[in-house]
This record gives structure tokens, C-alpha cells and sequence, in this order.
């Protein structure tokens, strides 16, 4: 039992299907014309800074980061902590390196961004596999998560539930993004990001009134209801004290969390560079605004639930954030209206970040794998694909992937699934992140690089991931009855980032680069994609260069 009373289920109830019903209605209003191809990728670049700000916010703070986060810090306290830091760290190193550089070098997709300088098929099709590779597997988390979260909710405790919450919402999932396009996500995300700061500065302030704004009477209590004693404010709790495993996580989130496709789609989404810069500032400050409330939230959990009865509700702590909702609601239509706020909140959540990557990968299906990788393949005369045709391919794509993570996730439902968010900030980390990296600022960078960056980091993520205590050896892991656990870090990224890099750094030495005309045409413009300088010969309003296929 969540401890909710019947008025607050009923009310969340009426809430979940009144959201569901008008942001679907706002996608259909804002959807794309059926051959306006630019617009269903990016809107025609008409968000303003602060709306896509919010956007990309609402893509960065997905339901496994808002569940998960909250959850760590309740349960382990300083470590948690640090985990919510290197979150806020992660975009902020998106702001400073790498944004006005995809925003300029990108078309629609990161395979664009990174064909950019070695263009041709194999990369295209490479970059849609390490997308899929990335996303598929944090979307079969937050599915199967779903029907878990709606079941604790609402009282209903049937698989049978669970499994039709799970395909409900990936049916809502799917028609967000096939019929809004990057507008239509982009508006859902908004709502979200805002519903979820209102939801979070709410109950994180019930939770101070509750110690009298005494932030140290918060973190004693907090401390005694961890049952962890003082290691609960210090370091090692989450790790057993295994420095290295720290670092290897925190490094995992810092380079992964913000190169993960669908957080990099929404360089595309605006005009400028200048844009995409105050956009990240949104962004950056929206984002330190949660970390901090839910941090509130996850010590106000730990002080108010207790380890005990969180831990009940799931290993993991994704309940935590519901269960201090509860508790500082109070009862009668006041605690019910704070209940459903909160519940709304993270029901939006769920359904805007999986319409975010469900759209990412779609957009790469269609334009990296379709339009560009396969159409053509045989007869190299024949005509480029139409916005039309690539447009109906990546409508037809999102129900595709929308439908592969429903059937995952009703398949994994019962089985504890985190290990799939550290492969999916695996991959971002070790092959996305040294892919873009590597495109944008090492000249000599080629396609074989290219590919042994891409496609390397991600074996090497697959290998060692299999050797963790996230899939065997442990009670929280995937399979906690077997034991095959040869990998000593919980995360693989101290290993498998070095490689991503040293698979793009051998790939490009010892491989052979015969498309010197590529490279001329992209050196040519490399000033302007890095600084907005306009190339020799430019004026600066120059318009952006065609991009190679």
C-alpha cells in the first residue's frame, strides 16, 4: 500500500487521463504539415531560448533521473548528493563545449553532426545503431517502471494492470511523437519541466516547514531514519567505500548524461548560435533548481519515510519521491491536491522523456538509415528520398520503436532493469561522447575513426556490462540468483571511455583516408561550425553550408 488515501487516488486518476487527452490535443494542433519535413525535425527553429531551454531541460530530466536521483539521495545520502551534482555538471559541460558546435555542424540528427566531417554510409548507419543502442534500453526502463508507478499510485496490484498501464502509456508515447514532431515533444516537454519545478518547490517547501527551515534538524533526522548513522552524510555509503567505482559512476553521468542523442537533437531546434547558448543557460539554471529541490525532497524522504518503508516500496528508492508526498500532504482535499500535483508531475514526466527519445531515434531511422545509408545503396542515380517519404518513414519508424520498447518492457516488467540505464550512460559516455568530441575539434579525425570510436565503445560498453553486479551477484541486480559478476565496478566507464577514445585515436592513425575533397569541403567551413567565424571568403550571414550525405 502507498498510504495514499481514496480521494487522492481518484483525483490522480482524473488528472492522469485529463493530461493524457490535452497534450495529445496540443500535439495534433501543433503538428507538422505531411511533406514539411524541416518542420517535423525542428520546428522551423522558431522556439525561443527560454522555451527550448525548457525543453531541453524536460529531455535532460527524464523519470529514471527525477525517480533515481530522489531515491539515492534518500537512501545514501552524501553519495546521492554527489550523483545530483555530477548531473548538473554533465550540461553544463554541453554549454561550454560542445553546443554551439552541434548547433552549427547539425542538420536534423547526430548522425548529421557527426557525418559533418566524415561523411558516407557507414557512418550514417553506425551513428542510428550507437542511437538505438543508447535510447532503447532507458526507454525499457521507464516503461516497465510505468506500470510499477501507476500500480503504487492508484492501489492496483495486478500484473495484469501493470501490463495494460505499460501499453497505454507507450501508445500516448508513440502518438506524441509521430504526430507532434519536435514541436509538439518540445511543447510537452515545456509543460512537464514546468509542472515538475511547481511539483518539486511545493512539496520540498512542506518538507522544510516541517523542521522549521532548519536545514540541519533536516539532515539529522535524515540521518537517523537512513539507518546508516554518520555514513550517511559522508562518502562511500552508495559504493562500500570503492573510491574507484565512485569515480567511474560519476564520470559515466558527467560524459554520458549530456551527449545522449536525444538531448543533442535539441542543439537543431534553434536559429542561432547566440540562441542555442541562452537556450543552455535556461537550461543549466532550470536544471540546478531541481537537483536542489530534490535533493530537499530525498533528504526530506530519508528524515520522513525512512529507510525501511522506502526500501519496501523497491531496492532502488523510485518510490521516494511519491512516499514524501504522502507524508507531508496531511489529509483532506489539501494533502489530496498536493498528491496528485506531485503524482501529475511525475506521470508527465514519464510520458515526455520517452516521446523525446522515441522521436530521436525515428528522426535517425528515417534521415541516417533510410534517406541517407540505405535509399540508394544499389543504384546511386536514383533520386534523393522526398520530404514526403522521409517524412511518412519517420512517422512510421516512432511506431515502430514505440512498439519494440512496449514489448520489452511488458517482457521485463518483473525484473529489475536499472542495469539499463548505466548501459544507456555507458554508450553516451564512451562512444557518443568521444565521437562528438573527437568530430568537432581534432582535424585529422577520419571515417574509420569514426567508426572504431562508435562502434568500438559500444562493444566494449556491452562486454563489461555483463561482468557488473547490475546483472548478477547481487540482490538488486538483473539476475540475483546466478553470480558471473568478473567486472569489479558497478559502471564500466573507467575503462570503456579511455577506449572509446583510444578505438577513434587508432582508427584514425592507422586507417587509410582517401577522401581528401570531404575534407576540404568541411575545413572550409570548420571556423564557422567552431566559432560562428565566417569562412575565408564569407560574410557572415553567410547561410549554413549544404551538408554532405
Amino acid at each position: 500500500m502507498n498510504g495514499f488515501d481514496e480521494s487522492a487516488q481518484t483525483m490522480s486518476l482524473t488528472a492522469f487521463i485529463a493530461v493524457a487527452s490535452v497534450t495529445l490535443l496540443l500535439c495534433v494542433m501543433t503538428g507538422p504539415d505531411r511533406d514539411d519535413l524541416d518542420e517535423f525535425y525542428t520546428g522551423y527553429r522558431s522556439l525561443s531560448p527560454l522555451r527550448n531551454g525548457l525543453a531541453i531541460a524536460g529531455d535532460y530530466f527524464s523519470a529514471a533521473t527525477v525517480l533515481g536521483t530522489t531515491g539515492v539521495i534518500a537512501l545514501t545520502g552524501h553519495d546521492g548528493l554527489v550523483l545530483a551534482l555530477s548531473t548538473m555538471l554533465s550540461l553544463v559541460l554541453l554549454m561550454f563545449l560542445l553546443a554551439e558546435p552541434l548547433r552549427n555542424a547539425g542538420r536534423f540528427t547526430m548522425g548529421d553532426m557527426l557525418t559533418r566531417r566524415a561523411p558516407g554510409r557507414s557512418a550514417r548507419i553506425a551513428s542510428c545503431t550507437v542511437t538505438l543502442a543508447a535510447l532503447l534500453p532507458l526507454m525499457v526502463v521507464q516503461l516497465a517502471g510505468s506500470g510499477n508507478l501507476l500500480s503504487f499510485i492508484l492501489g492496483f496490484d495486478s500484473s495484469g494492470f501493470r501490463t495494460g498501464s505499460i501499453v497505454t502509456l507507450g501508445v500516448v508515447m508513440i502518438g506524441y511523437a509521430a504526430i507532434g514532431g519536435m514541436k509538439g515533444t518540445a511543447l510537452i516537454q515545456i509543460i512537464k519541466t514546468v509542472v515538475l519545478l511547481g511539483a518539486g518547490l511545493l512539496v520540498s517547501v512542506l518538507v522544510m516547514n516541517r523542521f522549521d527551515w532548519n536545514t540541519g534538524a533536516l539532515l539529522a533526522a535524515a540521518q537517523r531514519g537512513s539507518g546508516a548513522g554518520a555514513a550517511y552524510l559522508h562518502s562511500g555509503l552508495q559504493f562500500g567505500g570503492n573510491d574507484l567505482d565512485m569515480i567511474s559512476s560519476e564520470l559515466t553521468v558527467v560524459l554520458g548524461g549530456a551527449c545522449l542523442p536525444h538531448i543533442t537533437m535539441r542543439m537543431t531546434s534553434v536559429r542561432s548560435a547566440q540562441a542555442v547558448r541562452r537556450s543552455l543557460s535556461w537550461a543549466v539554471c532550470v536544471v540546478v533548481g531541481l537537483c536542489l529541490l530534490l535533493a530537499i525532497i530525498g533528504f526530506g524522504a530519508a528524515a520522513l519515510v525512512g529507510h525501511d518503508l522506502i526500501t519496501a516500496a523497491g531496492a532502488q528508492g523510485n518510490s521516494a519521491i511519491l512516499q514524501v508526498a504522502g507524508a507531508v500532504a496531511g489529509g483532506g482535499a489539501a494533502g489530496a491536491l498536493v498528491v496528485t500535483t506531485m503524482t501529475t508531475a511525475i506521470f508527465l514526466t514519464l510520458l515526455a522523456s520517452v516521446a523525446g527519445m522515441i522521436l530521436a531515434c525515428a528522426n535517425s531511422l528515417a534521415h541516417d538509415l533510410f534517406a541517407h545509408g540505405l535509399h540508394g545503396i544499389r543504384d546511386r542515380s536514383r533520386e534523393p528520398v522526398t520530404g514526403r517519404i522521409e517524412m511518412g518513414t519517420a512517422q512510421a519508424a516512432a511506431v515502430a520503436v514505440g512498439a519494440t520498447a512496449v514489448v520489452l518492457a511488458v517482457l521485463a516488467r518483473h525484473w529489475n532493469v536499472q542495469a539499463l540505464v548505466a548501459l544507456s550512460f555507458c554508450i553516451g559516455a564512451s562512444a557518443i561522447a568521444p565521437a562528438l568530441v573527437y568530430s568537432m575539434f581534432w582535424r585529422r579525425f577520419t571515417r574509420t575513426g569514426l567508426l572504431c570510436t562508435l562502434l568500438g565503445g559500444t562493444a566494449c560498453v556491452l562486454v563489461l556490462i555483463t561482468g557488473t553486479n547490475l546483472v548478477s551477484g547481487s540482490p538488486g541486480s538483473v539476475f540475483p540468483g546466478r553470480d558471473f559478476n568478473w567486472y569489479p565496478l558497478t559502471t564500466t566507464g573507467l575503462v570503456s571511455i579511455p577506449f572509446g577514445f583510444l578505438a577513434g585515436w587508432l582508427g584514425t592513425v592507422l586507417g587509410r583516408d582517401t577522401d581528401n575533397e570531404q575534407r576540404r569541403q568541411y575545413e572550409a567551413v570548420e571556423p564557422w561550425i567552431l566559432a560562428g567565424a565566417p569562412p575565408a571568403g564569407r560574410p557572415l550571414s553567410s547561410p549554413r553550408a549544404p551538408h554532405a550525405r
